[in-house]
């Protein structure tokens, strides 16, 4: 992103909800060289504008940062949940955190309606690329020397999994819900590998195998 658009995604938020005029003044910029940064930022969906009504005068625009804004801005959820385990490691055995894990996926597949998989392999497939993109996983499928191959782009959990790798069973298990079968994993960003990918088992296979 422009170091000037990104300026003015910090203005907003400091301001928490800005007019032109205040955001030309905080960035000294001409109203028109705001207006133009603005309305990229809302084709991109970071930020919303609405009209308020006031007694006195004509409306004014009020600019806001969308939830989607807010990946630009740092955070340390991650060091949250690393203590987090670090505090249920010392009080529980491997068994019990990943049963913990397991039942939040199943809680995660279960909030998509992935209790009863349904449809053709392809359908469930676009349903999972959908919901692991909803999760952050960036997913897509591809066929390679004729096999399906499911790869995530982006792995949301990256910097906890370097410590805590059973975090990774939480795709695992959202993937084997919604497919309703189970998927060898080939590649993983904590291995080193560029990405996270599956083979997945078509159902001519599981038909011939069974």
């Amino acid at each position: 992103m422009q170091d000037t658009r990104l300026a003015v995604l910090e203005a907003i938020k400091i301001q928490r909800q800005a007019t032109v005029a205040s955001l030309a003044q905080a960035l000294n910029l001409t109203p028109i060289s705001i207006r133009h940064h603005l309305n990229s930022l809302q084709g991109e969906g970071l930020v919303r504008v609405e009209v308020e009504r006031q007694s006195v005068g004509r409306p004014r625009h009020v600019y806001r940062l969308t939830q989607e804004a807010q990946r630009y801005f740092p955070n340390n959820y991650h060091m949250l949940v690393g203590r987090l385990l670090d505090e249920m490691k010392a009080t529980l055995s491997p068994e019990q955190i990943e049963q913990i894990i397991d039942n939040m996926a199943a809680h995660v597949a279960a909030q998509y309606g992935g209790k009863q998989p349904g449809g053709t392999l392809e359908q469930r497939l676009q349903r999972l690329v959908d919901i692991l993109g909803a999760e952050g996983f960036m997913a897509a499928v591809q066929r390679i020397d004729g096999n399906t191959v499911l790869t995530e782009l982006n792995c949301p959990y990256v910097y906890i999994g370097q410590k805590h790798p059973e975090v990774c069973r939480i795709d695992h298990t959202i993937i084997r819900s919604i497919l309703g079968r189970d998927v060898q994993q080939t590649s993983c960003v904590l291995h080193g590998d560029r990405s996270c990918t599956f083979s997945v088992v078509d159902d001519s296979q599981v038909s011939a195998g069974s």
